[in-house]
């Protein structure tokens, strides 16, 4: 048995129903449709979430706060993720990347200051906090942004 002879069992694939075919196929004229009506007519899909008028569920609900479509997402890592690398070399994005410590960049990479750093490093991302500037600086290496 190879894969070009497979073929469906008997009787498990059926032809679609061709409608509006004449009135002999039983789905013919209206196809199915019935008379008049919004949703006999050609185009009738309605909008998304229309209810007939009714407010719509996403609309009935409360929302809360605000959320700024503009805001920059950054990938998060905190210092002591930034021990694993050899002392005295340079963290970019691909190799934080590479090394499995974030899995997407979103829009940048940010650097907490969360845990303590051994090593000299110098450090190419977008953006640091305060904390985790002066613990790479501390430890003898340097925050660059890029």
């Amino acid at each position: 048995m190879e894969l070009h002879n497979l073929k469906p069992a008997e009787g498990a694939r059926k032809e679609p129903t061709r409608k509006g075919r004449g009135i002999g196929s039983g789905l013919g004229k209206t196809a199915g449709r019935g008379h008049k009506g919004q949703k006999s007519r050609s185009g009738s899909g309605g909008k998304l979430g229309f209810e007939g008028g009714q407010k719509p569920l996403i609309q009935r609900i409360p929302k809360r706060g605000f959320h700024n479509k503009w805001a920059k997402e950054y990938a998060e890592v905190n210092v002591s993720a930034l021990n694993r690398f050899e002392n005295g070399s340079v963290v970019t994005i691909q190799a934080l990347k590479d090394t499995g410590v974030i899995r997407s960049v979103k829009d940048g990479v940010k650097i907490l200051g969360k845990g303590h750093l051994e090593k000299s490093l110098t450090v190419q991302v977008q953006a640091f906090s305060k904390s985790a500037a002066e613990k790479i600086a501390t430890a003898g290496g340097k925050a660059e942004v890029i």
